[in-house]
């Protein structure tokens, strides 16, 4: 392997790929900016001349807190190849946190995106004593901005000491500390090193086909899931397009026309919620077709030998009435793969996109595992819908006395940053990382996930609940935004929930009710009634304990900015609980 750090991937992609007109893109005021692999090269080189002239040294940290851009990779190979370390930070987070992780690993330069994020970097900068210098991208302010700093490379070329230092840096070396968005207390730096990250690309080549040339990206390049496909992506050479927001994914997705992507499975729901609302607006004997064909594709089995010859030709005439439409409506007509992690996607909707050639392939990890365990794969059973897969090469997994997965290998972490006490409370000293989810591994080697371990609670009564299964199957419902479920030491499981909106006003156009505020539609009577009907419905498919007794509407929103959700849309759920205390405490005293 002659790539061993992560900045040897630029080297290797100007050897094998020299006339890559578009490396990186982005989109901006509705016009595509591309930069080819020699302009990636180049503007990195400056940065790293500029960050030398300015003093960053070896192990020194450097902040990165924009959306996803090229300049975020120029920044990122930059500062690694200079052997210092990024540090990536949520645009989204409180300036508390801003103070705790400049302190914690005392960054000492940082370059931002947004008045926003400059306002709160402001506000802490006082209490920050390492942070020497802020340089601003794209964001008029008294800051020197990110131009200058290529400049000040421009200035100062100095290719000789940069190989020098390039040189000296082992792949053990700690490249980036990134910190987790936990729920609860301060934010863990979780340090990777380039072994950890260049391993899971060593061992990811093979995912996606030959021919996957283009790659679109619009979850958070900070979150070590993007980031690490990001850097796939560039290993094999293939153009990245960055969305210009998530209310253009759409649109860009339609002009790209991209081989690869990354997705959450609440949007891959959402996609397919919209579909069939789509769907049902068909009349007749076109509407049947849809439907048809929809229950067609929830059905498909990804194995070839799971599928009649009857199957297989229903799916040629489904795909040639009804399912080359979406992938024309979706911009997807060449994918290769779609790749699901973070929570587990529902079976149905896994089958539905596998069917109508959007292959879902599911990955698994958290940050601390650099972040991949396992993910599906093109070998025989390595991709089978409602697991992740097996193991990546390298990497053992097992599941613990108490169903928890453990796992061991090239992709743990090095550690928490200056908390080892941290550390050991996750690694144990036979090097097994306890992940806190809860899993089984099949006949084939296959890993399932079946929830988290924090997340089980007892009723009064004496029953396990596991609400990620119970949360998941309520997803399905177009009804309904988000769910949480409920009912630790209670008598039976209760959950507070948000309604999509927008589901419910087309629902009520179509039953002819008024629609005025979400604040007035949740206590609308016939909305109540719809939705008590929902409950009743879904709850059918869970055994007694397990069934939600009682539940409120809200008519809130919960997103990453106000801290309801993490960057990779899942519900904080003791967030929910301490914001809702006095609500959930009265939904159980007055059904008692």
């Amino acid at each position: 392997m002659a790539e061993k750090r992560l900045f040897d991937i630029l080297d290797l992609y100007l050897e094998k790929y020299p006339n890559q007109d578009t490396a990186l893109a982005r989109k901006a005021a509705g016009k595509w900016i591309k930069y080819s692999i020699q302009e990636y090269v180049e503007t990195t080189n400056n940065i790293s001349y500029a960050l030398m002239k300015l003093g960053i040294t070896k192990d020194d940290k450097v902040g990165i807190i924009c959306g996803n851009r090229p300049e975020w990779n120029m920044l990122d190979m930059a500062i690694m190849q200079i052997g210092a370390v990024t540090v990536p930070i949520y645009p989204t987070i409180n300036k508390e946190d801003y103070n705790y992780i400049i302190n914690d690993c005392k960054v000492k330069l940082i370059v931002l995106e947004g008045t926003g994020v400059l306002q709160k970097i402001e506000s802490v900068k006082g209490s920050c004593p390492s942070l020497e210098m802020v340089y601003a991208l794209g964001t008029k302010c008294d800051y020197p901005s990110f131009e200058e700093l290529v400049e000040i490379g421009k200035s100062n070329p100095n290719p000789e000491e940069l190989k020098t230092i390039k040189d000296s840096i082992d792949e053990k070396n700690c490249a980036t500390i990134i910190y987790t968005s936990g729920t609860t207390g301060n934010p863990k730096g979780v340090m990777l090193s380039h072994y950890n990250i260049m391993s899971q690309l060593h061992n990811l080549k093979q995912t996606p086909s030959p021919w996957s040339k283009k790659a679109f990206s619009f979850l958070p390049i900070c979150h070590a899931y993007e980031r690490m496909l990001v850097f796939l992506y560039q290993y094999l050479g293939m153009s990245v397009y960055y969305a210009e927001s998530l209310a253009t994914i759409a649109t860009d997705l339609k002009e790209v026309q991209p081989t690869m992507m990354s997705a959450v499975p609440r949007l891959l729901e959402k996609i397919y919620l919209k579909v069939k609302e789509t769907g049902k607006k068909n009349k007749g004997i076109k509407r049947a077709i849809f439907f048809w064909a929809l229950n067609l594709a929830e059905r498909y089995k990804i194995d070839p030998s799971n599928r009649t010859w009857m199957y297989n030709q229903k799916l040629k005439i489904a795909d040639a009435l009804v399912y080359k439409k979406i992938r024309q409506n979706l911009g997807a007509e060449n994918f290769d793969i779609v790749v699901s992690g973070a929570a587990s996607i529902q079976p149905n909707i896994a089958s539905f996109f596998s069917a109508i050639k959007m292959p879902i392939f599911e990955g698994y990890g958290m940050t601390e595992c650099s972040p991949v365990i396992a993910v599906s794969c093109r070998l025989p059973h390595g991709r089978e819908i409602g697991t992740v897969g097996f193991a990546l090469p390298g990497v053992e997994v097992k599941i613990a006395e108490n169903k928890e997965i453990i796992c061991r290998g090239h992709n743990v972490m090095m550690g928490y940053y200056n908390h080892p006490e941290l550390t050991r409370e996750v690694i144990d000293e036979d090097g097994w990382l306890h992940t806190g989810d809860l899993g089984e591994i099949n006949e084939y080697g296959q890993v399932r996930i079946t929830g988290r371990l924090k997340n089980l609670f007892k009723t009064s009564l004496g029953k396990y609940i596991n609400p990620d299964v119970i949360e998941g199957k309520f997803s399905e419902s177009g009804f309904i935004e988000n769910i949480v479920v409920l009912g630790e030491n209670q008598k039976y499981a209760g959950a507070i929930i948000i309604p999509d909106f927008a589901f419910l006003k087309t629902w009520c156009q179509k039953h002819e009710i008024k629609y005025t505020t979400p604040q007035e539609m949740i206590l609308n009577p016939d909305v109540k009634k719809r939705y008590a009907e929902e409950i009743k419905k879904i709850n059918q498919n869970f055994g007694d304990t397990e069934k939600i007794k009682r539940y409120e509407l809200i008519a809130d929103e919960w997103s990453v900015t106000n801290g309801f959700l993490t960057p990779t849309l899942k519900v904080k759920r003791n967030v929910v609980k301490d914001v809702y205390k006095d609500l959930i405490n009265k939904m159980y005293k007055d059904n008692d």
